[in-house]
């Protein structure tokens, strides 16, 4: 059987001290070496050695000790030592103890007094606490605050005793006395608390008595009050409304902790508004005040809290969150973002972006280092704004588009995409965004930045003055054809023969991308960072952007710049009644594109240009040579008309969210309402009275949280040994956050007595026992319910292996009944999320665990299994709908979900349908190993699909 244990210390095993030198040092005069051996003595008897010939030495040679680290080291080895036998029986020798203890208690060092005191609070053999009782009484009126605090705390433990009612009977009654008359603070807490722990009642007379003085209390005892109320108002729930308005009072405590409890112990006991908004204005005092990260971070997690559950109240106080944007702390910032995005309404919308607007010129000033990151969640941010009101967005678009030559690309991105879904869903900011874009074309250093702004170039320049500058747009940023000469032909291919060009910005690197459908392409092109131009300058130095990138062997982005052109060009036809003019456009138009062709296959660049992008520039080629009004129509209209369906989709995505959140039911119809008009208000005060209709609503809208279901709960009981076991065993298992609870019912089916009965448990995998198991005794035929708390680190499969150990009075040796295994469920962590496609295609690139599984299954229709592969893993589907539509025998979909511990899983489920068989394959990434391997187990064992 383990013994409880009250002291840890580190221990090094490297040289264990050996008992005669301790004893040798303990039985010398050298006071410095008994220090170092009590020392010695103590770590030893931690680490399990008993050291029996120890305990008369340090009586005869240490007790007498007048030095007081000698006397504190004494009563730590008495701490630990056994003072009982084996039957626990008190040992006679700890006579000899007593004594000393007695004479310490009355020692004229205070310290000696004091530390003995608190040694006591560590005992629990009565025989040899009950002589020392007087002593410890009469230090309760001791005039040091030390030793009085110290009494106060050996009598709450004592009287905690089992026996400890009749040792001290009038305890409370003491307590309650000095508590009257204390001063010192800390003694005021301890007898406070003694109060609270032992007479409750009390303590809560004690409080309703001094209500009006609670403010002027210390820090301590405040705490222990907030403790008490809690646990009041949890037992008895009708007496709330008169320790709200203690709470309440307490809110303007000088102390930061209190207030901060005082606001989590409002929104635990009350909704009535008048509280709430006191809770969350604390918090947003607390947001603005504190300095320590750590601390901000905890309080937006309470309002985030708050948000969810009291949004109407949370919405006045969005500009104090907001507040806590001048934080450099980029996590800080990220939180405050997410819970003022959900908090935005058409009276306060005027005011955050005008905020965040504020906040994006900030980053431009460049002192500090992350202002690129912070830049993107701003424009995330507002573009998520103006997306849910759109009046707002002529008011950010164009100081955004300033920002459209980023040296950081992703923050580039984001304001081109914005701009892209502005332009299409506010149609009278779309001259004003062209003109706007067109003028700032020519500082965008991303590919990808410019493939997307060429699209809105093509897509939205509709009038003639906007094609024509479009065009010129064009032209000036691939400057003069050709894009080599002959002569630098001949020179490249020398070169490249004696050393491989030295480019600083070419990636070569052949790796795939990732499609938005999740599927891979060999990108052979520049990577998306900014450019700096070729450090050998092929045609002329005053080139453009679209050059630059175009001679590092982008030509993807030729391809894009190819369609443009061939869309201005058939505009251009429309709107331009001169033929000459459209001709001549043309044919310059198709200069660029033969150009590009050439400069792709010549030898100037290390990389030919690709087939993919090579077809592309000769399908634009071939269309402009030769239009029919079929093509025209897909070119000028199509386009357009998919980019709308897609962002409609994204709509009707994000409504049908909103319903199904909304659609939930709290209550039964037949579930009773009160109607608080009825209610009598004799002697309540506002705030009661609006706690009290809160609750009442509460209870009729069944927010109040029910019992989890109880058909439920039978399909959690696991069997863990068999029917015909002396001893039955079977488990109820619960999954909360970062704890599982195994609820274990024994059985004692023989018809004799089980000794030392003990459910031994051991775990794999990421799983820890929080407590050592105890022993029990069963009687014949009768049950007990023994609970084990396992902590739990990280997303993956556990598992609790055991067994039953116990004796029995006719059988020497123990009984080992061994356990079923129980598994615990990687479900039980995921729960299915969003994020955006490029978040995941980041994420995708970042993570370093991936595991393949290949697709093996009786299910014959791909988008079936798919739905299959999402239920068993517990996903959300990021692919849309609509991009599943339709039979090509082929399906390609993302699937993303989130752990409890803030870990993302990706999967992309990837099928071919062949022969009325589906084959392929099903990848899973990760950042940590736990999540990649345990989802392909499970995807292994379900998808099959014919259970």
């Amino acid at each position: 059987m383990e013994k409880s244990c009250t002291l840890l210390i580190h221990f090094d095993k490297g040289t264990p001290a050996i008992a005669n030198e301790i004893k040798e040092a303990l039985e010398g005069n050298d006071v410095p070496a008994k220090i170092d051996a009590m020392k010695k003595a103590i770590m030893l008897l931690l680490n399990g050695e008993t050291l029996p010939q120890l305990f008369i030495t340090i009586v005869r040679y240490v007790l007498p000790s007048e030095d007081h680290t000698i006397q504190k080291l004494l009563l730590l080895y008495l701490e630990i030592i056994d003072k009982t036998d084996s039957k626990g029986k008190v040992l006679p020798e700890m006579i000899l103890i007593c004594q000393n203890l007695r004479n310490n208690l009355q020692h004229p060092n205070e310290y000696i007094r004091g530390v003995t005191l608190r040694f006591l609070c560590r005992l629990n053999e009565t025989e040899i606490i009950e002589p020392l009782i007087p002593s410890v009484l009469q230090n309760l009126e001791h005039r040091h605050p030390f030793i009085r605090r110290n009494a106060i705390l050996a009598v709450m433990s004592i009287y905690k005793l089992p026996q400890g009612e009749q040792l001290l009977v009038d305890a409370p009654d003491m307590i309650e006395k000095v508590l009257a008359t204390e001063q010192d603070p800390s003694a005021k807490r301890n007898a406070f608390l003694m109060l609270f722990t032992c007479a409750q009642d009390r303590a809560i007379n004690y409080l309703l008595t001094h209500v009006d003085r609670v403010s002027e209390w210390g820090e301590l005892l405040q705490m222990v009050v907030l403790e008490l109320i809690r646990k009041v108002c949890r037992t008895n729930r009708g007496e709330k409304g008169k320790y709200i308005k203690i709470i309440i009072s307490l809110l303007n405590a000088p102390s930061t902790a209190v207030i901060y409890e005082c606001a989590g112990t409002l929104v635990s006991l009350s909704s009535a508004p008048t509280a709430i908004r006191a809770a969350a204005n604390t918090y947003c005092q607390l947001l603005l005040s504190q300095s320590d990260n750590n601390v901000k971070l905890i309080v937006l997690d309470q309002l985030n809290e708050l948000k969810s559950s009291h949004r109407d109240i949370m919405v006045d106080l969005i500009m104090d969150v907001l507040r806590a944007l001048s934080s450099p702390n980029l996590d800080i910032r990220r939180k405050t973002l997410d819970i003022v995005l959900e908090l935005i309404t058409p009276r306060n919308i005027n005011e955050v972006v005008l905020m965040l607007k504020k906040e994006v010129v900030k980053t431009q000033s460049g002192e500090l280092e992350k202002n690129g990151e912070y830049r993107q969640m701003l424009i995330q941010a507002i573009h998520l704004c103006a997306i849910k009101f759109p009046e707002v967005a002529s008011a950010v678009v164009h100081l955004l588009m300033d920002f459209l030559g980023d040296s950081n690309v992703a923050s580039a991105i984001d304001v081109v995409v914005f701009v892209r879904e502005i332009i299409e869903t506010n149609p009278k900011l779309r001259v004003s965004i062209i003109t706007r874009l067109l003028d700032t074309f020519y500082q965008i250093r991303a590919a990808r930045v410019c493939s997307c702004a060429l699209w809105i170039i093509g897509e939205y320049c509709l009038s003639l003055s906007e094609v024509e500058s479009g065009i010129a747009t064009i032209k000036q940023c691939l400057g003069e054809l050709p894009f080599y000469s002959v002569s630098e032909e001949g020179e490249a291919t020398d070169a490249s023969k004696k050393a491989p060009q030295a480019n600083s910005i070419t990636v070569s690197s052949r790796r795939p991308a990732i499609l938005a459908d999740g599927t891979y392409a060999t990108q052979s092109a520049a990577s998306e960072t900014a450019f700096s131009p070729p450090s050998i300058v092929q045609g002329s130095l005053a080139s453009g952007n679209l050059r630059s990138l175009l001679l590092t062997g982008d030509f993807f982005l030729g391809a894009v710049v190819a369609c443009t052109l061939t869309k201005l060009l058939l505009r251009l036809e429309e709107v331009q009644p001169s033929k000459v003019e459209v001709n001549k456009a043309t044919t310059q138009g198709l200069l660029i594109m033969v150009s590009m062709l050439q400069l792709g296959r010549s030898s100037v660049l290390p990389h030919p240009i690709d087939n993919d992008s090579y077809d592309r520039i000769v399908l634009c080629i071939r269309l402009l040579c030769n239009t029919g009004d079929e093509i025209r129509k897909i070119w000028l209209q199509s386009c357009r008309q998919s980019f709308i369906k897609m962002l409609s989709e994204k709509q009707l995505r994000e409504t049908e969210e909103l319903k199904a959140k909304a659609q939930i039911s709290h209550a039964q119809p037949d579930d009773l309402i009160d109607f608080y008009h009825l209610k009598s208000r004799r002697g309540m005060s506002q705030l009661e009275l609006e706690d009290e209709i809160q609750d009442d609503l509460k209870r009729a809208t069944g927010e109040f949280v029910k019992d989890a279901d109880d058909a439920n709960k039978l399909n959690r009981i696991l069997q863990l040994t068999g029917f015909s076991d002396p001893v039955y065993a079977e488990a109820y298992v619960t999954v909360h956050h970062y704890d599982i609870v195994l609820d274990v019912t024994v059985i004692n089916r023989t018809k004799e007595t089980l000794q030392n009965l003990c459910v031994e448990l051991a775990t794999m995998g990421d799983l820890k026992l929080v407590e050592r198991p105890q022993n029990y005794t069963l009687a014949p035929e009768s049950s007990k319910q023994i609970k084990a708390n396992i902590k739990v680190s990280s997303t993956e499969t556990g598992v609790i292996f055991g067994n039953i150990v116990y004796e029995t009075s006719n059988v020497l040796e123990r009984t080992v009944v061994v356990l079923n295994d129980i598994h615990i469920d990687i479900m039980d962590y995921i729960s299915p999320a969003v994020c955006t496609d490029s978040a995941f295609r980041t994420m995708w690139a970042e993570f370093e665990w991936e595991n393949k599984v290949a697709v093996n299954t009786v299910i014959q229709d791909d988008k079936e299994f798919l739905e299959h592969i999402i239920k068993s893993t517990n996903m959300k589907c990021l692919t849309a709908l609509s991009a599943l539509d339709g039979e090509c025998g082929f399906l390609a979909a993302n699937l993303y979900a989130k752990s409890l511990f803030g870990e993302d899983a990706l999967v992309n489920v990837s099928v071919e349908k062949q022969d009325g068989k589906l084959s392929g394959y099903i990848r899973i990434r990760s950042k940590t190993q736990g999540i990649a391997l345990s989802l392909g187990d499970k995807i292994t064992l379900k998808q099959k699909g014919d259970s």
